[in-house]
């Protein structure tokens, strides 16, 4: 049985992290879990473990292991898949505004970023765009990248019954409000509606942006708020809503990311509103007749107007939204991508 040796101190019951490691274990390998207790000194630790395996997966998040795990992997001939999921470059200078592209500190973060990743064999990413992004802004080879799609776990996201108040249409929106998220969009979309009752708008979450989406939905009675919840209560949360959305920041990230949410609500058979994005499948079918719909990106009276045409009909959308997740995000899918970025590294599970 071939192994892969899981590097670094991650969160693995991230959803990335959980859907990859359940890919890995459908394609038949076997996880060997190594979490080193210094990070910049964790090769000497995997030599003195005796640590062997096919393959060194470092998951999403952990851009400090990969330099550790290159130098041990080097030495054993051993191949190295990275999974960061976003740029510690991109997030800083971009989402976080923390410097300016052109500084020395920006610079300096990219130069670093471009090492790590010209390190490893194989960058994975979550979408094409992202993809570009990264070969680009990084001098990568094309061979040296590849797309496997966040997704959704199985079959925990799948349709399921609740409970619904016949003369309401319940818009939820969850996530951690970071400004990716696009917030204010949702409340000022929410304001637009506010003189349609039967319209009701929650926000599940909690993160930075939240206070601020709080004091702008002061007055409306169509807006509420939930905390956050169990990862394993999500699914039924999403089954009592009649529409979910997506993200609608105008970032340069924005316009290059599938959203958790979004894979995870068209799993439930939920339709789903958000941003207009080229991350998605070329000719994939959206619109208010299909269980997708893309607007444009931080366009409040766009939501308004969508929310309020599907207001509607929206439960009758809901096949349509989980034929379109079966056949574009289902796990099969995200086996035969994550089957052709090791196809491309020269390893054959088995």
């Amino acid at each position: 049985m071939p192994s892969v040796i899981w590097w670094g101190r991650s969160d693995r019951d991230y959803s990335r992290n959980r859907i990859c490691r359940q890919l890995l274990q459908s394609l038949g390998y076997q996880l060997i879990d190594f979490s080193p207790r210094i990070s910049a000194l964790a090769y000497i630790e995997a030599q003195l473990k005796g640590l062997s395996a096919d393959l060194v997966w470092v998951p999403c998040f952990r851009h400090r292991d990969v330099a550790a795990a290159s130098r041990w992997a080097r030495k054993k001939n051993i191949p190295v898949l990275f999974d960061p999921l976003i740029s510690a470059w991109q997030k800083q200078v971009y989402e976080r505004d923390k410097y300016n592209p052109e500084s020395g500190a920006a610079q300096r973060l990219l130069k670093r970023e471009t090492k790590w990743l010209q390190a490893v064999d194989m960058v994975l990413l979550d979408t094409e765009p992202q993809r570009q992004m990264f070969m680009q802004r990084f001098n990568l080879a094309p061979e040296q990248t590849a797309c496997v799609y966040v997704g959704a776990e199985q079959p925990l996201f799948s349709p399921a019954q609740a409970a619904h108040a016949p003369t309401l249409v319940e818009v939820l929106f969850y996530g951690s409000f970071i400004a990716l998220h696009g917030v204010e969009t949702v409340i000022a979309a929410a304001r637009r509606t506010s003189h349609q009752p039967h319209i009701q708008w929650v926000l599940l979450g909690d993160g930075p942006a939240k206070a601020q989406a709080q004091q702008q939905a002061v007055g409306l009675a169509n807006v509420r708020f939930e905390p956050s919840l169990p990862y394993a209560l999500l699914p039924q949360r999403i089954a009592q809503a009649d529409i979910v959305l997506g993200v609608f920041g105008g970032s340069e990230k924005a316009a290059q990311v599938i959203p958790n949410k979004v894979f995870q609500a068209l799993a439930c058979a939920k339709p789903v509103i958000t941003r207009a994005s080229v991350a998605y499948p070329a000719g994939i079918a959206h619109g208010p007749n299909h269980g997708l719909w893309q607007i444009e990106a931080a366009n409040p009276l766009a939501l308004a107007e969508a929310v309020m045409q599907w207001s509607l009909g929206a439960r009758d959308k809901g096949l349509a939204a989980h034929t379109l997740y079966c056949t574009h995000f289902s796990e099969s899918r995200l086996q035969q991508q994550l089957l052709a970025a090791l196809s491309a590294m020269h390893l054959k599970p088995q």
